[in-house]
């Protein structure tokens, strides 16, 4: 797919993320838009999967290991193909499947029910380890946030799929530098990221998140390195595309109200109709 087909579609995701989480009135948006571009990528180029066979036993596995983030999974998984968009509009309303958290029982194309932080990659990491004992040829990924992996699981994990060789996972940081509590760096400093996943034999790929010739040098990349899982350290911007969130920590886990969604979606259509004329 040509890069800009990918960035209309990633701007239609974002477009998607605030629409859900202001008819809910609650949720993420701020890491949700983060990580919009690298969920399109690995939905829309990168991975074997089938929206009309969500079971399919040689598809690829993701894992949103940061599960809050729910919105832009949900937005990802409706754009391509996996349920109906309109559903997106039920997000944490009571009787509807999309949750505020991902749950495998009742959302096609889920793999893992996730939500308790750190956990997702162990997941991941059992997925993996289960393709190499089975002889299968999948491939796995999860995505983290970088608050997410000041958790000490994530680092037990990290060490057990270095040591097993496990070529067959991805891992990717959503580095968009803020949680919940403010800059990670102030909360408890995670960095170097890129240094500490060398250090459990990962190999080590540092990108820009928006930049899709940089997203698809990496996932290339991780296909090709041998005996190592592979971790994406993408630099992001929190609340990316829409310019009174960007870079907010406020934006963490808040809603729209009526004005600020409007102003919003303006901005967004504005950005897609920048593309339409590219």
């Amino acid at each position: 797919m040509e890069i800009l087909e990918l960035k209309k579609i990633a701007n239609e995701i974002r477009k998607d993320i605030i629409t859900s989480v202001f008819s809910a009135k609650s949720g993420h948006p701020g890491g949700s838009l983060s990580s919009a571009d690298i969920l399109t990528y690995l939905y829309f180029e990168e991975m074997n999967i089938d929206p009309k066979n969500p079971q399919k036993q040689d598809r690829d596995r993701f894992i949103l290991s940061k599960g809050h983030v729910a919105p832009v999974y949900y937005s990802t998984l409706a754009n391509r193909g996996f349920f109906p968009k309109e559903d997106l509009k039920t997000l944490r309303k009571i009787g509807s499947y999309l949750q505020g958290h991902p749950d495998k029982k009742h959302i096609p194309g889920v793999d893992m029910s996730t939500g308790s932080l750190g956990q997702g990659i162990s997941a991941a990491v059992g997925m993996a380890l289960s393709a190499k004992l089975g002889n299968d040829n999948y491939r796995t990924y999860t995505l983290l946030g970088d608050g997410e992996i000041q958790e000490g699981q994530v680092w037990e994990a990290a060490m057990f799929a270095g040591h097993k060789k496990l070529d067959n996972l991805v891992v990717i940081i959503d580095n968009n530098g803020l949680q919940i509590d403010g800059n990670i760096e102030e909360v408890c400093s995670p960095y170097p990221i890129d240094e500490k996943f060398k250090s459990f034999n990962f190999h080590v790929i540092n990108i820009d998140a928006h930049n899709f010739d940089e997203i698809k040098m990496a996932f290339d990349e991780a296909r090709a390195i041998k005996d190592k899982p592979t971790a994406i350290i993408a630099k992001s911007i929190k609340g990316k595309g829409i310019s009174f969130m960007e870079n907010q920590a406020c934006w963490h886990g808040s809603a729209p109200n009526e004005e600020q969604y409007e102003l919003a979606m303006k901005e967004l259509n504005e950005v897609g109709e920048k593309l339409c004329q590219m």
